[in-house]
């Protein structure tokens, strides 16, 4: 049987910012990366081994803009207090602070960040449940 792997893929206007964001800050892998296949340029960020991955695309000559809302995320369930702390303090070390999150619901057991292009990530020290 063949997994379903998810990929979540949105233009930037700045392809190195984005990367440096969520490979160092992050701590994503450079899975892939493209130039100019029908005049677009992107990269494949993730982890070897998990069913999900982002790519981040450019256009020549179109302007991707920035985050619509505040409120647009992307969240990363950390219940290892060790295993969160350690990626917080690799976005802090990568030059990125926390943001106080639009919905202080993210504030009680996690930290928001925010790319360059305004979309943000929450890291949050508890585990997801359905």
């Amino acid at each position: 049987m063949t997994a379903t792997v998810l990929r979540v893929a949105r233009p930037t206007d700045d392809l190195d910012a984005v990367l440096r964001f969520y490979q160092q800050g992050l701590g994503l892998s450079l899975l892939a990366r493209f130039e100019d296949h029908a005049g677009f340029s992107g990269v494949m960020l993730g982890r070897e081994g998990v069913p999900y991955h982002l790519e981040f695309t450019r256009k020549s000559g179109h302007a991707a803009g920035r985050a619509p809302t505040l409120d647009n995320l992307l969240v990363f369930y950390m219940p290892d207090k060790t295993m969160w702390s350690a990626a917080v303090q690799r976005m802090r070390n990568a030059g990125f602070e926390s943001v106080h999150s639009f919905n202080p619901y993210w504030d009680v057991s996690g930290l928001t960040f925010e790319d360059p292009d305004g979309y943000r990530i929450v890291l949050q020290n508890t585990a997801w449940t359905a």
